[in-house]
């Protein structure tokens, strides 16, 4: 429940572009593609802060600041002020607009003044605020902001990766920086320099040696006056570069009089407009976003009128492009599907069939056409515990048959000789979604799926190889239609956790016709796809005659020389100890290197190790990125990632 605007003292300022850039870059090497090939990895991932935020604090004082699209102040007085900045990317340029509908949308004060960037504008805001007995919390991973931390003012780090939020006091900035008062972060950041903004810095000062001076020193003022007390080349580099020195110094300095006037009430947040939401996560294809706002039953398929959405963004997307290139958007890669059809309101005809005069029946249909796509119902996914629980046929779009088998495995047998002739056919077409999946589970019953085949997963990696494949995602987009989920039928994944087996025949019988029917379907879209772009004979010449070649070699297995494994885990076994040893002396006591919390403490208590970040459950991180990061800093960092390259090896040769 929200708590009263007049009570509530916090105020969180975002810096906007730096989320925005964080969030893109952190699936730059996967990027997150919606179905019309739009790249929206920047705006889930500041959505998902945002909404972070919101849940965790439920702030009613909240503002998002962005940079001024116009020349700021800086770069009008000096030229060379960010001047080698690569362009913003234009999927991010694209971004921008949408994620000014979605802030509109949740009701959220933005600002942004012309000549100004956004640390200027939340520096001012912050001070003038803080003043006025607000506690602040600027919301941004720029190291620049630890210069304004001050009593009532903190940095707010948004958790990535399963890290947690991470807040900045006084206290954290002094030991962050090495410095007793935060404002001598900008004497750090002065001499330091940085690269990506082109602050020049004094050459040959990095953040180790600008530490250690203002240690000593306590200013960079202070530090070209006693220039004279250095030696050799940094005395010759200070006593060379001091107008570039002050020049950077003043260039890091967070403006705190910009002239912006902001009253409490123009920052206050309020109820989102969840049906602007629901058109803009529904257009986007933010499905588990959606949920989390709009609650269980939202759909990105779900029938809303978008077109005001779409023309909106669209004029905006244009106009931002044109400030930045003559490209404009790229188009979609397929015209999407209609949405919004289920198994509710679409017309299907789907058949249980029992008995054998109804499964000659059945086998006589499917040996009279070209192609039929199949699919296996299964107790579990396991290949070697798992019992069949049924398959089911289609032929034609909306007509399907389930065929139920029993646990006994002789009786499923006998079922299945209605259709081993056909699945072992080599001139039919046998369609399935993963379809090695299924040729594993009924190699169980000595049935071996001959080709042709066509798995509609594999059609769509080569046609689309930067999306989803898996069929959930395929039917939304190509066909506009949301299957039935397995969660309606067993529940969700755990101990809890139903079979399929305990599902009531008519149940199963349309979860699981449906899946045959939609792959049917699919594979009538994707084929000219694969012709289009002439990968059609990768599919049939190279991915497809490998299916089963790869079914083989996971139902028979590998052959080990279990001697060797035995003889090469003692080995390891030494390995591991010999390192336990030398980590221990590096740590100056003996401590449980398999425990998170003990080590954290060791690194960042004892060790006093920079880049310390914690967990939900308030214990250090030490996961291998952390461990990654600290190589540079301490020789047991690599010493760690041995240890567990080698407890990751023991781990595997124990379970062969």
């Amino acid at each position: 429940m929200k708590s009263n605007p007049q009570d509530d003292k916090r105020l969180f300022l975002l810096d906007a572009y730096a989320l925005i850039y964080r969030a893109y870059f952190a699936f730059s090497r996967n990027p997150l593609m919606n179905s019309k090939g739009m790249n929206v990895s920047a705006i889930s991932g500041f959505t998902s802060t945002l909404i972070d935020l919101i849940l965790r604090e439920k702030p009613t004082h909240l503002a998002v600041v962005f940079d001024s699209a116009e020349e700021t102040t800086r770069a009008a007085e000096f030229s060379f002020y960010k001047a080698n900045r690569e362009a913003m990317p234009e999927d991010i340029q694209l971004s921008i607009p949408w994620i000014k509908q979605i802030i509109e949308a949740f009701k959220i004060p933005m600002l942004e003044l012309a000549g100004y960037e956004a640390d200027d504008i939340i520096g001012t805001i912050a001070k003038e605020k803080a003043a006025e007995g607000h506690v602040v919390y600027m919301v941004t991973p720029d190291k620049d902001y630890g210069q304004l931390v001050q009593e009532n003012i903190f940095m707010y780090k948004p958790g990535r990766q399963g890290s947690d939020v991470e807040i900045l006091g006084i206290p954290e900035i002094q030991a962050k920086w090495e410095v007793e008062s935060p404002l001598q972060v900008i004497d750090i950041l002065g001499m330091w320099g940085d690269a990506v903004d082109n602050i020049p810095g004094i050459p040959g000062v990095g953040e180790k040696t600008a530490k250690k001076l203002i240690k000593e020193f306590g200013s960079m003022e202070e530090v070209i006056a006693r220039s004279s007390e250095l030696k050799g080349k940094l005395r010759e580099n200070v006593e060379a570069n001091v107008e570039k020195a002050l020049i950077s110094k003043m260039l890091a300095t967070i403006i705190l009089d910009v002239p912006i006037s902001v009253e409490d009430d123009d920052l206050i947040i309020s109820e989102p407009d969840k049906e602007k939401l629901k058109a803009l996560f529904a257009e986007l294809e933010f499905r588990s976003l959606g949920r989390r706002i709009l609650g269980d039953e939202f759909s990105v398929n779900q029938h809303v009128n978008n077109t005001t959405v779409e023309k909106t963004v669209k004029a905006t997307n244009q106009a931002q492009l044109s400030m930045f290139s003559d490209v404009e958007a790229p188009p979609p890669a397929h015209e999407p599907a209609e949405k919004g059809k289920t198994i509710e309101n679409t017309e299907h005809h789907y058949v249980a069939v029992v008995g054998n005069e109804q499964l000659a029946e059945l086998a006589s249909k499917l040996a009279s056409v070209k192609e039929f796509c199949f699919d296996t119902e299964t107790s579990s996914l396991d290949y070697f515990s798992l019992e069949l629980v049924g398959l089911s046929f289609s032929i034609k779009a909306g007509e399907a048959w389930y065929v139920p088998t029993p646990p006994d495995k002789v009786e499923t047998m006998k079922i299945l000789s209605h259709f081993k002739p056909l699945l072992e056919s080599t001139t039919i077409v046998k369609i399935g979604q993963n379809i090695k999946f299924d040729m594993l589970v009924l190699k169980q019953y000595d049935i071996h799926v001959q080709l042709p085949l066509f798995d509609t997963m594999l059609a769509h990696y080569l046609s689309e190889p930067d999306r989803k494949h898996n069929m959930d995602y395929l039917a939304e987009t190509y066909l506009g239609y949301s299957p039935v989920s397995i969660t309606e039928l067993i529940g969700k994944r755990g101990k809890n956790q139903g079979s399929m087996r305990d599902v009531a025949l008519e149940e199963i019988t349309e979860y699981a016709s449906e899946d045959a029917d939609i792959t049917f379907q699919l594979k009538q879209i994707l084929e000219p796809m694969l012709k289009e772009r002439e990968v059609e004979s990768v599919l049939e010449n190279i991915e497809e005659p490998l299916i089963p070649v790869l079914a083989a070699m996971e139902y028979e297995g590998v052959k080990v020389d279990e001697d060797f494994l035995k003889n090469y885990s003692e080995e390891l076994g030494k390995d591991l100890l010999a390192l336990r040893d030398e980590i221990w002396t590096m740590a100056g006591q003996e401590f449980n290197i398999d425990s998170p919390k003990q080590l954290g403490e060791i690194l960042f208590d004892k060790l006093k190790l920079p880049g310390a970040t914690k967990t939900k459950t308030g214990q250090y991180a030490t996961g291998e990125e952390i461990l990654s990061k600290l190589e540079n800093e301490h020789p047991i960092a690599a010493k760690l990632l041995d240890y567990r390259e080698i407890t990751k090896l023991m781990l595997i040769l124990f379970l062969s």
